[in-house]
């Protein structure tokens, strides 16, 4: 019996220490999985870090699935890290609705808890994308909002006074893109005032690279350039893709100095980075708007128009209110403020709910209030159809009035150029007179002394190119529009053979070209030829026809 209760003891004990293996197995396998769990979602994170620049797309994708799993595992602070480098990333593609969209969503994970730092660098990045639209007020709201958070933590001794740097230095950008030099020297002094070199919130070479765009701003353009060289090899090897920002400005400084091919060299230079690295893509229109600004001082026209078009398409694609991009950004829709909105209008239906139940008074109203918002649209219908038809009516008079004013400038051109026909002919019928003139001097009284005769000849004597400029002149001044049109499509044709066009467009015979320019009718023809060649005009194409329809 003894051996017996000693062996149901000895089971029992073994059934008990079997028990706790399994449960401390169990708790074990609950604690690797958590922290393999959380493990990948580090790996995805800086994954997603090392590919912001080199493979964006897929920078993208992995911020996105780090800041799912951060908040499946309740880690508030890495899921905002996340969406606030997500929303970097979509603003150096010029993405700005996608980046806006994510920065209200971090703003609203910061509501409920104590991150002000990260509040306040959220109300930043905001300030920033209203001031790449031009929203100034908007911008400098958010800016300074970031600031005053981070000056209150400086007074509660949570953060050191440098911490204040990099929200002043961003007020600082925002006034200099304003061209408010003034404001802007005032938020970098300050930016210098707390700047700590021992524990630096921002390089020192970023505060260097405003001090020179300001300096430029302010015609120091060498003192600009000096700071420039110093700090170049630091943006190099630190902030490989901030060099397209730090090109253009130093390629601006040669711009203003007229030293054109270091500044066309620099300006080259930021697009290259711009697209090794896509970023800060939404500069490049600035870039371009520069480069045809320098192709213009150089008289390089083609170039000048090729950047000018690209600068254009590229501000309409990254900043124009109808570009699919920023359709969602102009409209303000936020995922913070629609949250508020939410939780005010479910407290409000509550209300309301506890008002009906109080007596039948309450619904009385209510009927009163709908037929009265019933009898207000009714009026607001009529009124905004009468709107409409009035508007209809005054876009038709304006359009006939347009009619109107295009069919009369038709006719003023008309006239204008059958008046220069007219004075071409007139000068035909002067060169034709002063020939004769010339022709009976020479066969006329032997008697006349030589030098005598050779004085009355060049008396009359006949310039056809002072002819030729001022008919050119009035020409271009009534034909402006056919002119460049000519110049800009045809650009090899001679001034012979702009001339010929000239008059082609004023229905002259090759016989007036002729007499007009002092050439022979075969010489016109020839012309005429070449020009046919020059636009490569088929044979069944008239030329007359094609002119005219310049």
């Amino acid at each position: 019996m003894v051996k017996k209760n000693i062996k149901f003891y000895n089971n029992l004990e073994h059934l008990k220490s079997t028990r706790v293996l399994n449960i401390l197995a169990l708790i074990l396998f609950l604690i690797t999985g958590s922290l393999s769990a959380q493990n990948n979602t580090k790996q995805s994170f800086d994954r997603a870090m090392d590919l912001r620049f080199k493979k964006p797309d897929s920078s993208i994708i992995l911020f996105q699935k780090s800041h799912e799993a951060y908040l499946k595992n309740k880690d508030t602070v890495n899921a905002i890290k996340s969406l606030m480098e997500l929303s970097l990333v979509y603003g150096n593609r010029a993405q700005y609705a996608n980046s806006y969209n994510v920065l209200w969503n971090a703003l609203l994970l910061t509501d409920n808890t104590k991150l002000e730092t990260t509040k306040s660098l959220v109300y930043n990045r905001l300030g920033s994308i209203y001031n790449y639209f031009k929203r100034e007020d908007k911008a400098l709201e958010y800016l300074k909002k970031a600031l005053e958070i981070h000056k209150s933590l400086v007074k509660q001794n949570k953060i050191p006074a440098s911490g204040l740097v990099p929200y002043y230095f961003s007020i600082t950008t925002s006034y200099r893109e304003l061209k408010k030099t003034e404001l802007a020297k005032t938020y970098l002094d300050s930016s210098y005032l707390y700047f700590s070199k021992s524990k630096p919130a921002i390089a020192e070479s970023f505060l260097e690279f405003e001090k020179a765009n300001i300096m430029a701003l302010q015609d120091k353009n060498e003192e600009a350039l000096v700071i420039f060289k110093d700090i170049h090899p630091w943006f190099v090897e630190n902030e490989p893709s901030y060099l397209v920002l730090f090109y253009k400005f130093w390629g601006d400084i040669y711009l203003n100095l007229m030293q054109l091919d270091k500044s066309e060299t620099l300006y080259k230079k930021a697009l290259n980075v711009s697209s090794e690295y896509e970023s800060h893509i939404d500069f490049t229109p600035l870039i371009y708007e520069k480069l045809t600004e320098l192709y213009l001082k150089q008289n390089d026209y083609k170039n000048a128009f090729a950047n000018l078009q690209k600068a254009k398409d590229l501000d309409a694609k990254f900043f124009d209110s109808r570009s699919p991009n920023n359709h969602f950004l102009l409209e303000i829709k936020d995922s913070y403020r629609l949250e508020k909105d939410r939780q005010e209008k479910l407290i409000q239906a509550q209300h309301l709910r506890q008002l009906e139940q109080e007596d039948e008074i309450k619904n009385l109203q209510r009927i009163i209030l709908l037929v009265s918002v019933v009898f207000i649209l009714i009026i607001g219908y009529f009124y905004i159809k009468n709107l409409r038809t009035k508007h209809k009516a005054e876009k038709q008079l304006i359009r006939r009035n347009k009619e109107l004013e295009i069919k009369k400038a038709k006719e003023l051109l008309e006239l204008k150029n059958k008046e220069l026909a007219a004075s071409a002919l007139q000068l035909i019928e002067k060169d034709e007179f002063m020939k004769n003139l010339k022709t009976k001097i020479r066969e006329g009284e032997p008697t006349i002394k030589k030098s005598e005769l050779n004085k009355i000849l060049r008396s009359v004597s006949v310039d056809n190119t002072n002819y030729w400029e001022e008919f050119k002149l009035r020409f271009i001044e009534v034909n402006k529009d056919f002119y460049d049109i000519i110049f800009a499509k045809y650009p090899k044709l001679s001034q012979g053979d702009q001339k010929i066009c000239a008059l082609i467009k004023l229905n002259m015979s090759s016989k007036e070209m002729s007499r007009l320019l002092g050439i022979s009718v075969e010489s016109v023809h020839t012309s005429r030829h070449r020009i046919r060649k020059k636009m490569n005009l088929d044979r069944n194409i008239n030329l007359e026809d094609y002119i005219n329809s310049l």
